[in-house]
């Protein structure tokens, strides 16, 4: 197991698991099923879906229990056409499930991220990060949707890609409230190095490669 977490740079930490690599679930590696989470676990659930992607996959979390945390670690990339669709329920007053979905596009990518607050006091927060290589196209959508009488509800689906000469990006955002949140942010943005970024890396004696990696590794790690 530790291969994998060094292999696709996954942070752990104590938690209960739910494992998929290249689209299809691992229950050798997984410590829960991957039903809907009705149970209270004291251990935050920790998602983790990596690997290599094609043709059409689809996520399903749904949370129906009060007070637990979930955590959502995405790491994937495509080298050929692909589907990611991502299904966000929180019906579990006071729970959280919040991560990071990073997506590194080598072709035609198509990626929807649904978040659905179901209940009060609920909390969905994830950060989306995309490459989008050379010549790659990416089709990005998202929307938040909190019903009515779900009031105190977090909610945060943002959107941001670096994108290679020629690649194409089109974003599509979207927010659907019926209740007053406490938050409900919504981004989408383009992220592109400065020249001082640049000029910083060859000074220290990088080459024009290295410094494309080394700004694209900054990018998806912060």
């Amino acid at each position: 197991m530790s291969y994998m977490w060094n292999e696709f740079n996954i942070k752990t930490f104590p938690a209960e698991t739910i494992v998929y690599r290249d689209g299809v679930f691992c229950p050798e590696l997984s410590t829960l099923t991957n039903d809907p989470i009705n149970d209270t676990f004291d251990l935050p659930v920790h998602i983790i879906y990596i690997g290599e992607i094609a043709g059409k996959n689809d996520l399903n979390i749904n949370v129906g229990t009060e007070n637990q945390k979930v955590v959502l670690s995405v790491n994937i990339k495509n080298k050929k056409p692909a589907f990611l669709n991502i299904f966000i329920k929180n019906a579990g007053k006071n729970s959280e499930i919040s991560g990071t979905v990073l997506i590194d596009n080598h072709s035609e990518l198509t990626y929807d991220c649904v978040a659905h607050h179901l209940d009060k006091n609920t909390g969905i927060l994830i950060k989306n990060k995309l490459i989008g290589r050379k010549n790659s196209n990416s089709k990005l959508s998202g929307i938040a949707i909190i019903d009515k009488d779900c009031e105190n509800c977090n909610s945060d689906v943002g959107f941001v890609a670096m994108v290679e000469q020629d690649a194409k990006i089109d974003f599509m955002p979207a927010q659907r409230i019926s209740s007053v949140p406490i938050s409900a942010e919504h981004s989408a943005s383009i992220y592109k190095p400065t020249d001082a970024q640049i000029l910083y890396l060859r000074q220290a004696g990088l080459g024009t490669i290295e410094i494309d990696n080394v700004l694209k590794d900054a990018f998806l790690q912060d």
